[in-house]
């Protein structure tokens, strides 16, 4: 992809572009990334640390450092959940939640992932792959709900 992406908090004080996107958007179900944005999941996009940039606003990220060692950071004035950096992926791979963009993306989601942690209301209906927990964990299929 060549062209760049950007996004933003909900009140405009943090701003970023994006060049690329690696390989494999994944909904998240993991109780952390629930109450993180307080939905059933969220959308999420790994970006090689030479492919982001900070338009304005990085020193108004506010940090927060999970139990499991997750640095999760999200904009101290309206609350916006942006970035996530795992402590087990390489040092320039950061994540970053796609609710934020403000540029459409050419890509879609390929999995869900730990399905295993999701809320027991949410309805899983399309045919994307589902992981117990990561990537390459035991891949379930649940059937979609008949309404």
């Amino acid at each position: 992809m060549t062209d760049s992406y950007r996004g933003s908090c909900l009140c405009g004080a943090v701003r970023y572009e994006i060049d690329e996107f690696m390989p494999g958007i994944a909904h998240c179900h993991c109780s952390m990334c629930r109450k993180f944005h307080g939905a059933a999941f969220a959308t999420i996009g790994t970006v090689a640390g030479s492919k982001f940039r900070w338009l304005a606003g990085e020193d108004e990220l506010k940090d927060y450092i999970a139990k499991n060692g997750t640095t999760r950071s999200f904009c101290r004035h309206c609350g916006s959940s942006i970035r996530f950096a795992s402590p087990r992926a390489p040092e320039d791979e950061i994540e970053i939640a796609l609710g934020t963009l403000d540029s459409d993306l050419p890509l879609k989601p390929s999995a869900h992932i730990f399905v295993g942690s999701a809320a027991n209301w949410t309805v899983l209906q399309d045919d994307l792959p589902q992981y117990e927990e990561a990537r390459g964990s035991h891949k379930i299929r649940h059937e979609p709900s008949k309404p």
